[in-house]
């Protein structure tokens, strides 16, 4: 998932959080109602964090009316890439597994130092198809966010390397999950076994994402939860 992407994505679950109410149907449309010009607004305000040790002000972002989230970009900062997935590999110790897979394009800096530290090799599900891709595998899921198709292809080069392995899905930020539904149907369509699942942070309901391996979690934050 691409910054933008990211983005876009959160936007589109912050209300139903604010409001306890995760539905597909209030999901497409909040997500719709965002498209269709509300701006994403920025603030000098800022959530801080530490995350393995570092810590980041990570700035807050008006994204529905009383609701802001906090907006990690891990794309250009080495230090902290490096030392989480330092720390996720950590916590992979126990999982029996032997392949990483990610989805393009803002975790790709971390799934590869992810590689590094593990050992593990990887792959980069893909977006868009490419000739050079060959005979790829092909996923379509509904997007539980916007209600529309989402695609990712697997290169023809990469399916002899998940076939009947255990693999770890990898993403930097899990905040509505639509991202790891498309990973999982397309490993499925390999023959592939989803180990764990793995992110730096989990966002919004908590109780949502007690299941996968993460170095923290980031709130919502609404006017109500303000008073």
């Amino acid at each position: 998932m691409d910054f933008t992407d990211g983005l876009r994505v959160r936007a589109a679950v912050v209300q139903d959080y604010a409001h306890h109410d995760i539905t597909r149907r209030s999901l497409r449309f909040a997500c719709a109602a965002f498209r269709k010009g509300f701006d994403m607004t920025p603030s000098t305000e800022t959530y801080p964090i530490d995350i393995a040790g570092l810590h980041r002000e990570l700035p807050l972002f008006e994204v529905a009316a009383g609701t802001r989230i906090a907006v990690l970009n891990v794309l250009g900062d080495t230090e902290l890439v490096e030392t989480a997935s330092r720390a996720l590999a950590a916590k992979l110790e126990a999982v029996d597994y032997s392949v990483l897979v990610t989805a393009e394009a803002k975790s790709i800096p971390l799934v590869h130092a992810l590689s590094v530290a593990t050992g593990k090799p990887y792959i980069v599900l893909r977006k868009n198809y490419k000739p050079y891709m060959g005979d790829a595998l092909k996923a379509e899921t509904l997007s539980i966010t916007t209600g529309q198709p989402q695609t990712l292809f697997l290169d023809a080069k990469d399916r002899a390397l998940v076939d009947s392995a255990n693999i770890v899905l990898l993403d930097d930020v899990i905040s509505s999950g639509s991202t790891l539904q498309a990973m999982r149907a397309i490993m499925d369509r390999a023959g592939a076994h989803v180990a764990a699942e793995t992110a730096i942070l989990t966002e919004g309901e908590r109780e949502n994402w007690h299941h996968i391996i993460s170095l923290g979690h980031l709130p919502v934050f609404t006017d109500e939860t303000a008073r």
